[in-house]
This record gives structure tokens, sequence and C-alpha cells, in this order.
């Protein structure tokens, strides 16, 4: 079957290549598998001709991933993160936040309770720097331990009704749901996904970029 999405990439030069920064913790950052789905998404993207860069203060993964920046911080919860927005974004200027975060918070049960209002404050100060960025805000993956993992579905419910609220014309902001894509053989550890686990990661992704891609390269050209 052939998708139209009502825009040819390679035929319509832009200004500049669209700046994408991966944003969160050690899933992001590819623990297991450096590079992690950075590595099957830039190919697709690459794939459909799109002018992109990853960007980001860190970089890892294999030599055939010629765009390894990213901003992947193993360990670090909401909080962490949320501290370092303004110098990263301030300094990579992307247009498109791909946000995975919570997994620590929930794995060290750190104040499981008040994590999405840390989530939203979060998204909060993304927008205060980047108001016209797209921010995509990911499901956490499942935990293999069950009493966690409960608390990872409850966050993702929360997390999805918050972003439904938050959601508003002037900011770009969309739910992008992991959890489902995944089963207990993608996760080796319980937690981090897999190779495998981490191309189905990019496919999701690479759907929800599409739309965003095409509106953000009319917008640029």
């Amino acid at each position: 079957m052939t998708h139209s999405f009502g825009f040819s990439p390679r035929n319509t030069p832009i200004d500049r290549p669209i700046k994408i920064m991966p944003l969160g913790d050690s899933i992001t950052d590819g623990y297991l598998v450096p590079g992690g789905y950075r590595i099957d998404l830039w190919h697709r993207l690459n794939k459909r001709g799109y002018p992109f860069r990853f960007v980001g203060s860190r970089r890892n993964g294999p030599d055939m991933l010629t765009q390894k920046q990213h901003e992947g911080h193993s360990g670090w919860t909401i909080d962490q993160i949320r501290r370092q927005l303004e110098g990263w974004l301030t300094q990579s200027q992307p247009d498109i936040i791909l946000l995975i975060v919570g997994t620590n918070d929930m794995i060290r049960y750190h104040r499981v309770e008040g994590a999405v209002g840390r989530l939203r404050r979060s998204i909060d100060e993304i927008f205060s720097h980047l108001p016209q960025a797209s921010l995509l805000v990911a499901s956490l993956p499942p935990i293999g331990q069950p009493s966690i993992n409960e608390r990872v579905l409850r966050y993702n419910n929360q997390m999805k009704q918050l972003i439904a609220r938050q959601q508003t014309p002037e900011h770009h902001l969309h739910f992008v749901d992991l959890h489902p894509v995944f089963n207990l053989d993608d996760l080796p550890d319980g937690i981090h996904p897999n190779r495998e686990g981490f191309r189905k990661m990019a496919i999701v992704w690479d759907t929800a970029l599409v739309p965003i891609l095409n509106q953000i390269s009319a917008r640029l050209k």
C-alpha cells in the first residue's frame, strides 16, 4: 500500500535542517544498545528524505548512526532533567523535542504521586523557552516488576490526561503512546529495551513525526 503524506521533502528545499532533540533518561541514551531508538528513527527519516539533524550535548551510537547527538541522561529523574532544560534548549534550539521521562521516578518510588505535576512543570519550562517548538511526550515502556509497572500505568494514564488538558492552538504538544508496543521479551533487564524494542519505538516515533515534519518543512521552505 502506498501512503501519501501530502508533501515531498526530497523535492522541496527548506532553509535549514529541522532540529530534533531526543530528550530523557537512559532509554533515550540507549542503555544496552548505544544509540537506542535513534538508530532506526534516523534511518527511517532519512529514507523519507527529510532534511533533519539530531541535536543535544551528548553523543553515542554505532558508526552507521552518523548523527549521534542527543540529550539522554542515564539515571536522571524528571526534576533533574527539568533543572537543565534552559541550558540545553538555549544551546540547541530544537524545532522538535522527543521526551521520555519518569522511569527513574517510578523505579525509585520517588514522590510518585507528584510525578505528573513535575512533568507538567517540565512541559511549561520547555514552552517558556521555545514556544514554537513541537513537543512529543511519550508514555513509559513497561517494567518487568509488576508493582513498579502498576506505577508506570498510572503515570502514563495521568500523562495522557495532562497532555489532553494542556494542548492549545499556541502550543504544539502531542502524546505518543509507546507502552503498548512492547512485550517483556523486548526488555531483557525488565527496564531497558533491546534492539528489537528500540526498533519498535522508532516506528512509533516515525509515525508521530511525519505530519509534524511536513508542517515544519512547509513553514521553513
